[in-house]
């Protein structure tokens, strides 16, 4: 028993098996193992190394966005006379999130006070006071209503409410949009990112954009792609999308601001670029644009009092996204190492081919393979027996 033992442990430290190469001449199988290798090969380098930077380790970046808008325009109509528009007033929020909205419409119901008057007909018609219900707030109407069905003009009733009187109107939007002019005002984006693993900062005021540069320059895809100071008209046809259409009803367009840096170049080569996406349908009828309401209040004889806006107007999102990327041996060698192991894929389907497919192929698969039998074998030989798919290998036992 020890003997045997110690024969088992002698070969294992004092011998080496190698396999045994069969080659096979056969020019069907050659060019078509040599092909697959090409294209394998093409793989790894144009794909996974060039295209996918497979030597590189990536970074995700941590953004942060602020906007100002800047832009003035008159508008003239009864409910107001003469009045300018700057940012401050339309601009939602005013202190310039990543998400906002530039007001390019509104409907205006000035004198508002809480007392009671005849509800909107778009909630309801009535004949008599058993059908107003006392006390309830109806689906889209403004108001509690009193249990009363009174006259709202000369051809409709409908219930009183205790509400803001008088009520909105806003079945009739203007058209053209009051803030039309909001086509020509500019969006300036200050957008600042970090790859923390690499401890790279940059902002997307790069070196290239100077004092004297920003005051002068407006963004072109083409022209001046580095500009960070963009017209609204500019931003919205880019998107594909028709000012004047999306400023009447309002509409959402998104910005998306792209950083995809190789840091190992210069990090001045490490530059944002912008993008714009329409993300209003205006084929879809239901519930068209985009709106909201905002109200100024004030006191007039000791009662609140307020104005009310419908507010019609185009929100843009801005969406930041990125990647960076340097030489890392570790994941380099990684993928030299998938890479040797994609090229068995060739053996595989060679050996498929030659085994299964060709018209010799019980004369390859003798030379290939080498039987043993059980009864044929001698007390105290071994005979080492064994086949590789992959490079038509046989192993050879040899002896020092």
């Amino acid at each position: 028993m020890g003997q045997k033992f110690t024969e088992s442990l002698s070969s294992f430290l004092f011998e080496y098996d190698t396999p045994r190469m069969v080659l096979v001449r056969n020019k069907k199988v050659g060019l078509t193992f040599r092909l697959i290798q090409l294209v394998v090969l093409a793989y790894i380098i144009g794909w996974v190394f060039l295209y996918e930077k497979g030597y590189q380790s990536r970074d995700g970046i941590i953004s942060s966005v602020s906007v100002k808008v800047k832009g003035l325009t008159l508008t003239n109509f009864s409910e107001m006379g003469p009045h300018i528009w700057d940012g401050t007033d339309y601009v939602f929020p005013p202190q310039g999130d990543s998400s906002f909205v530039v007001m390019t419409n509104f409907i205006i119901t000035p004198g508002q006070k809480q007392r009671r008057c005849p509800e909107n007909p778009e909630t309801g018609l009535c004949n008599e006071d058993v059908k107003c219900t006392a006390g309830k707030h109806p689906r889209g109407g403004q108001g509690i209503t009193t249990g009363k069905c009174v006259n709202f003009n000369n051809t409709a009733k409908t219930c009183e409410i205790f509400g803001w009187c008088p009520v909105e109107i806003d079945d009739v939007v203007p058209n053209p949009p009051l803030l039309l002019e909001a086509e020509n005002f500019t969006l300036f984006i200050k957008n600042s990112i970090t790859f923390p693993r690499f401890k790279v900062s940059r902002r997307n005021l790069v070196e290239k954009v100077t004092k004297h540069y920003l005051k002068n320059c407006t963004y072109h895809k083409v022209r001046d792609p580095l500009c960070p100071v963009f017209e609204l008209g500019y931003i919205v046809e880019e998107s594909g999308q028709k000012f004047s259409t999306l400023a009447q009803k309002g509409g959402v367009v998104g910005i998306t601001i792209s950083w995809d840096c190789d840091l190992d170049w210069s990090v001045k080569h490490c530059i944002p670029v912008y993008n714009f996406h329409g993300l209003y349908n205006e084929d879809n009828n239901l519930s068209p644009g985009f709106n909201f309401r905002y109200a100024k209040y004030y006191r007039e004889n000791g009662s609140d009092v307020r104005t009310l806006y419908k507010v019609f107007g185009i929100r843009f999102d801005i969406l930041v996204n990125g990647k960076a990327g340097k030489f890392d041996i570790i994941p380099t060698m990684t993928t030299i190492g998938s890479g040797i192991g994609i090229f068995g894929v060739a053996s595989v389907l060679c050996d498929l081919l030659l085994l299964h497919f060709l018209p010799k192929r019980d004369y390859y698969k003798q030379k290939k393979f080498k039987y043993a039998e059980q009864d044929s074998l001698k007390p105290g030989k071994e005979d080492a027996v064994s086949s590789s798919m992959c490079n038509l290998q046989e192993k050879e036992k040899v002896s020092q």
